[in-house]
C-alpha cells in the first residue's frame, strides 16, 4: 500500500467546506490503495485491516474517470479505498472529524481496522469523530462503497443502468467522488451555525449548535463589511443558541450585486479562545407575490439552465475548483441568471461560486432510479434529503429546494407530500417545487415540461394560459394536481439537436434537428421569447447548458466550447421579462 498523496499533487486540494473554516484541517485527496470487490468478500479478506490491495485511485476521481487512473466504466457493485495517515501528537490531544464530501452509495468506515461507522446516501456530505481510533504516527484508513444503480430503492440521478450510457443518462459514478478530509477540534466547539436574514430591520438571526460541555464558554461573533466590522455579539454558550445581530450597514444580496458579510466565530473559555471559524452570509430574502417570485421585494425573472453537473475526465468530479467556477461564468456570459443543479446534489464549493457571482440555483434531489411507488422509498430519500438541506441551508443562491423531477404517474402521493412538508418545515424560508413537471401534488410553485420544437405551436400552448388560469400547460393531464395560481414557469424545454459534422449513431437530442445555425437561433428565439414575454410565467430552464457524452443539446460541448456567439443568445435571455415590468 502506497502512502496517500506520495504522487503527484493533491487534486482538488481547495478546502471543500468554505462557507465554514477552521484552520486546523488536512486534505486527504491523492493516491489510495484501490480493489474492486464483485463477489463482496473484502472482509473475509482482510481488506479493513488495509490487506490485500491490488490497484491504485486517485481520490476523489470514482473508478469510471479518467482522472482516477482506473478508468472502468462497467458496473462496479463493490469498491474499496486505504490509505496511510501520518498524526501528529498535537492532532492525538483534540477531537478528530473525518469528513467525506460524498461517497456513492454505501460507505463503512474503518479505522486501524477498527470499524467507525455507516453512511448510506451517495449524494449528502458526512461525518465521524475519529479520535478514539486515532494513534501517533502511521494510521490506516480504509473505506469500503456499495452501489448498484439497477436497484430500485437506490436514488441515483443520471447515472445509466445499461452497460453503455444512452439517450439522457451518463456514465456511472461509484465509491468516493469528493474531497476526504479531516479537521481538529477542541473537546467543545462550534458543531454547526444556520443565518436567517431579516432585510426589513438590518439584522441576521442566527442559530448556533455547540458540541461538548458548554459551561463557563462564550461564543463570539463579529460581522465584517470588506475590511469594516459592522456588528457584533457575544452569549454565554449552550448546546442551542439563538440570537441576532444588528448591523451597520445593510447591503444586500442580489444576482445583479451579491454581496456577501463576512463573519466569524469564536469559542471562549477563560478569556482563551479555544475554537475559531470564519464563514459568511448574505442578506436576502425570497417571497411569492401572484406570479411573481420576488428576491428582496423586487420581481426577478428567473432565466435558468439545465447544469447536469458532468465533466468529461472527472464525470461527476470537477477537475478543479476553476472549473466549478467556470460552469457558471459560461452560463451567465450567455445571460442566464441561474441554473437547476439538476438530478445531482452538487458540491460545496459550486454553491460557493454561486454566492460570490450572484447565480441563481434550484437544490435537487437525485430521484431518478427510485421506485416512487414503492413505501419504502421515503426511507431512502428522507434523511439523505434531510442532511442536503442542513448543508446547503446558509447558501443565499439557493432560491428554492425541488427534491423530485418527473416522478411516475403512480407514484406514491404520500412520498411526495411527506417530503414537501419535511422540506417546508425545515426550511421555510424558501418555495419547494415538489416534483419538476409532470404529476404535481402539493407545491409552492407550479411548473411544466415542455419540449415543443415549433415555437408557433409552443406560442399557442402558453397564450391560452395568458387568456385562463384554467388553460394552464400541464404534463400528465387528468393524473396531476391541477394548476391553481401563483408562481408558474417551463423548467425544461428547448433541447435543441445540434451537432452538425458528429457522426456517433449514439448521439441524441430533442426532436428535429434544425439545418442551419441561423435556423437553431431562430428556433430558440422564437422559444424563449414567448416564455420572456408571457404576464404569468415567472422564469424558464433551457435544456441544456452543454453537451453531456452521447446527449448533444448543449449550448456548449461537453468540453465547454460555445456552438454559437454567446453575445447572441445573451442579447436573447436578457430582454426584459413581461413580469418584470409589472
Amino acid at each position: 500500500m502506497k502512502k496517500a498523496n506520495k504522487k503527484n499533487r493533491i487534486p482538488r486540494p481547495e478546502h471543500p467546506r468554505p462557507q465554514f473554516q477552521r484552520s486546523t484541517w488536512a486534505n486527504l485527496n491523492g493516491v489510495w490503495a484501490f480493489a474492486q470487490d464483485p463477489s463482496r468478500s473484502g472482509e473475509h479478506r482482510g481488506l479493513p485491516e488495509g490487506k490485500n490491495f491490488d490497484q491504485e485511485i486517485m481520490v476523489p476521481f470514482v473508478p469510471e474517470s479518467k482522472l482516477s487512473g482506473i478508468g472502468n466504466k462497467d458496473f462496479m457493485p463493490c469498491v474499496w479505498y486505504a490509505c496511510r495517515l501520518a498524526i501528529s501528537n498535537g492532532w492525538t490531544t483534540k477531537r478528530v472529524l473525518l469528513h467525506f464530501g460524498a461517497v456513492d452509495y454505501e460507505a463503512t468506515v474503518w479505522l486501524n481496522g477498527q470499524l467507525v461507522g455507516t453512511h448510506r446516501g451517495g449524494y449528502a456530505s458526512f461525518s465521524f469523530e475519529v479520535s478514539q481510533y486515532l494513534k501517533e504516527g502511521d494510521n490506516i484508513l480504509v473505506v469500503r462503497a456499495v452501489d448498484d444503480t439497477r436497484d430500485c430503492l437506490v436514488p441515483s440521478g443520471k447515472q445509466s443502468d445499461q452497460y453503455d450510457s444512452y439517450g439522457c443518462f451518463y456514465t456511472r459514478s461509484t465509491g468516493i467522488w469528493q474531497t476526504v478530509w479531516m479537521e481538529a477540534v477542541s473537546p467543545t466547539y462550534i458543531k454547526s451555525v444556520k443565518y436567517y436574514p431579516d432585510i426589513t430591520n438590518g439584522r441576521v438571526g442566527i442559530a448556533a449548535q455547540i458540541e461538548g460541555d458548554t459551561r463557563d464558554y462564550l461564543l463570539m461573533a463579529r460581522v465584517w463589511s470588506g475590511n469594516k466590522e459592522v456588528g457584533n455579539a457575544q452569549w454565554m454558550a449552550s448546546r442551542d443558541l439563538r440570537f441576532s445581530i444588528d448591523l451597520e450597514t445593510v447591503e444586500l444580496w442580489e444576482p445583479e450585486n451579491p454581496f456577501l458579510y463576512d463573519i466569524e466565530f469564536a469559542l471562549i473559555k477563560n478569556e482563551e479562545i479555544v475554537d475559531y471559524a470564519t464563514s459568511y452570509f448574505g442578506l436576502r430574502e425570497i417571497e411569492i407575490k401572484g406570479y411573481a417570485v420576488l428576491i428582496n421585494g423586487r420581481p426577478v425573472f428567473q432565466r435558468l439552465v439545465l447544469d447536469q453537473g458532468y465533466y468529461p475526465e472527472g464525470i461527476y468530479t470537477a477537475p478543479t475548483d476553476k472549473a466549478l467556477k467556470k460552469d457558471i461564468e459560461i452560463s451567465m456570459a450567455m445571460g442566464f441568471n441561474g441554473a437547476r443543479l439538476h438530478e445531482k446534489v452538487f458540491e460545496e464549493r459550486f454553491l460557493y461560486w454561486a454566492d460570490k457571482l450572484g447565480y441563481l440555483v434550484w437544490g435537487e434531489y437525485p430521484n431518478w432510479g427510485l421506485d416512487h411507488s414503492n413505501p419504502k422509498c421515503l426511507e431512502r430519500v428522507l434523511p439523505e434529503w434531510t442532511e442536503v438541506l442542513n448543508r446547503d441551508f446558509n447558501h443565499p443562491a439557493i432560491i428554492g429546494w425541488c427534491p423530485y423531477n418527473e416522478t411516475i404517474p403512480n407514484q406514491d402521493k404520500e412520498i411526495i407530500s411527506g417530503v414537501y412538508h419535511q422540506t417546508k418545515q425545515m426550511d421555510p424560508t424558501r418555495p419547494v417545487l415538489d416534483t419538476s413537471g409532470y404529476y404535481h401534488v402539493i407545491t409552492d410553485i407550479y411548473d411544466s415540461h415542455n419540449y415543443e420544437q415549433d415555437p408557433a405551436v409552443f406560442k399557442a400552448t402558453f397564450d391560452k394560459f395568458l387568456k385562463d388560469d384554467k388553460e394552464a400547460f400541464t404534463n400528465g393531464a387528468g393524473l396531476v394536481t391541477p394548476y391553481q395560481g401563483g408562481p408558474y414557469f417551463v423548467s425544461e424545454y428547448g433541447g435543441i439537436w445540434w451537432n452538425p459534422g458528429q457522426k456517433d449513431k449514439r448521439a441524441w437530442g430533442y426532436g428535429n434537428r434544425p439545418r442551419t445555425e441561423k435556423e437553431f437561433i431562430e428556433r430558440y428565439r422564437g422559444l424563449t421569447e414567448t416564455l420572456l414575454f408571457h404576464k404569468k410565467m415567472m422564469g424558464f430552464c433551457y435544456t441544456q447548458l452543454y453537451d453531456v457524452e452521447q446527449e448533444v443539446n448543449g449550448l456548449y460541448t461537453y468540453s465547454r466550447k460555445p456552438k454559437f456567439s454567446p453575445e447572441l443568445i445573451k442579447e436573447i435571455n436578457s430582454q426584459k421579462a413581461a413580469i418584470e415590468k409589472e
